[in-house]
């Protein structure tokens, strides 16, 4: 203790450090939640300004862009279909402290082991769509199941190993673009074949069915997590491993079965994806939705019922984005640019509620 009258030396003390809040209220979570959009919003109206735009008519125009006619709201709901199955998948291996990045390489397994399906395999229209469904989430799992049999077996690095898996199967996709699966009947840009009507899938209130097979997928994922043992092993393995061995749990066991099952839903939005809305496999076919579920995932803290409300705001935001593009001829990347402040602000909240900067005591 120092005496009254001298000095504290602060030497080594660092001016500023970060300390885990015990809890914050309901209430204001939500205050800091809207301050954060609130701040984003202010931050692109500067933005516009300086573009010489009048931001109140932009963010109305991607209001309205999103949500304001019959069009707009399908074409929302559609963007955010594969965005709310890809972020369950992820949900799972993030639950266990798996941090799975592969989602789009995952995701493209499933489209092409659908396409293959769809262009090549004679199987009669009305089983077509059941052999798609099953070979995507078979090919999204097994691709999935690559990066946990080198965890468990010589805990390799998961974040490396499954961001690199999305390069080689973005390579083989363009392999097959440009060369065994190019339609002939194409000229100019290599690109493969369009679907027969018998691999599409029907719509139901103008969106494809994905959307019911997403909200049972939901339930599914909530029960499967709070109400089984695998559910719970999976939880306890994300707390600690060693308690998780100490308790009896084969660890490795529960990263095969885990990763399997979080590829295979990833695969399922790529057969979502080309039956339901592209109607064709190509390079482009995720869209970046694997990296865009990570931040679904993230800001719903891996509750599948919250993900459909975050899918549906990022979904929004894009399909708004989108609007004002062409009604106001803003460049692609100032609406990029917005979304991102928006992202940016939501994550950063999220850290503020957990934690507080404490900043040292003068000396006196």
């Amino acid at each position: 203790m120092s005496k009254p009258g001298v000095k504290t030396s602060h030497a080594g003390t660092p001016f500023v450090w970060i300390v885990k809040r015990d809890s914050v209220s309901r209430k204001q979570a939500y205050l800091v939640r809207a301050a954060a959009i609130l701040g984003a919003l202010m931050l692109g109206a500067a933005l516009f300004l300086a573009m010489g735009h009048n931001p109140i008519m932009i963010y109305r125009d991607m209001l309205t862009g999103s949500l304001g006619r019959t069009l707009a709201r399908t074409e929302t709901v559609r963007i955010a279909i594969p965005l709310l199955v890809t972020a369950l998948g992820i949900g799972l291996a993030f639950k266990m402290r798996f941090w799975n990045i592969g989602a789009e390489g995952q995701i493209i397994m499933g489209a092409t082991a659908a396409s293959y399906f769809a262009l090549f395999s004679g199987v009669p229209g009305p089983y077509l769509l059941f052999v798609m469904f099953f070979a995507a989430i078979a090919a999204g799992g097994l691709w999935g199941l690559i990066p946990a049999v080198f965890k468990s077996k010589w805990n390799t690095n998961e974040t490396l190993f499954t961001l690199m898996l999305n390069y080689i199967a973005l390579e083989f996709v363009r392999y097959l673009q440009f060369g065994p699966w190019r339609d002939p009947r194409l000229r100019g840009f290599p690109s493969i074949a369009m679907f027969d009507q018998a691999a599409r899938l029907p719509r139901v209130f103008g969106v494809h069915i994905g959307w019911i097979f997403a909200l049972i997928l939901v339930a599914i994922v909530y029960i499967y997590m709070k109400k089984t043992r695998h559910g719970y092993e999976i939880t306890v393995v994300g707390e600690s491993i060693p308690t998780a061995r100490y308790a009896g749990i084969n660890v490795g066991r529960v990263f095969l079965r885990t990763m399997f099952l979080s590829g295979a839903i990833c695969g399922l939005t790529g057969f979502l994806i080309v039956s339901g809305a592209n109607f064709t496999l190509s390079e482009m076919v995720t869209g970046g939705v694997g990296f865009t579920a990570i931040t679904v995932a993230w800001l719903s803290r891996l509750n599948p019922a919250v993900m459909i409300i975050f899918s549906l705001f990022i979904a929004m935001l894009q399909r708004g984005a989108n609007a004002v593009q062409t009604t106001f001829r803003i460049p692609s990347s100032a609406a990029d640019i917005l979304i991102g402040f928006i992202l940016f602000f939501i994550l950063g909240c999220e850290f503020f509620l957990n934690y507080k900067l404490v900043f040292r005591k003068k000396v006196k």
